[in-house]
């Protein structure tokens, strides 16, 4: 792929205290302009269930959920090169400035990284040791990749459930 891909801008509630970061978004959530829209992925489907909230189609109605659950979205990688949407494919990763995002929102108590790629990353530009008063934990994937449903879904919902705890 010669075309460089950028990820999103963080989707931001007033005072965050959960930082979820992907890696990068995939094709279908790239011409969405969607924070995980593929609709395979179960990131949605696991947040509603954490919070008890019937499924929502609507992406506005969505980023309002995370938001009013003082959950922030972004990714560890800014830009990169990728061919497909495989995380295995990206090169030339940059990462996004997450230690910029959280100076100016110290309400953040827990980045939970959505997959190993998101937290190899983010451990490889942001040593646990500059983070203070931050958890940092590596969540399950979320994709629809084949190969990464290493949970089945009540099992990551478990997992998960570690976010509702600092939300």
């Amino acid at each position: 792929m010669d075309e460089k891909i950028i990820s999103f801008p963080p989707v931001l509630p007033k005072e965050p205290k959960v930082l979820i970061l992907g890696s990068m978004p995939g094709g279908i959530s790239l011409e969405k302009k969607q924070y995980y829209g593929n609709p395979r992925n179960h990131f949605w489907g696991i947040l509603f269930e954490l919070f008890n909230q019937t499924p929502i189609e609507d992406y506005e109605e969505k980023i309002n959920f995370v938001k009013q659950n003082n959950i922030a979205l972004w990714d560890s990688i800014g830009n990169c090169y990728r061919e497909g949407s495989l995380d295995t494919a990206i090169t030339d990763e940059e990462p996004n400035d997450i230690m910029g995002l959280l100076r100016q929102y110290p309400t953040i108590k827990l980045i939970a990284c959505n997959g190993t790629k998101s937290y190899q990353t983010f451990l490889r530009n942001f040593p646990r040791e500059k983070l203070d008063a931050v958890d940092v934990v590596k969540m399950p994937s979320t994709s629809p990749i084949p190969g990464r449903y290493t949970k089945s879904f009540a099992g990551k919902v478990e997992a998960w459930k570690r976010i509702v705890d600092f939300s």
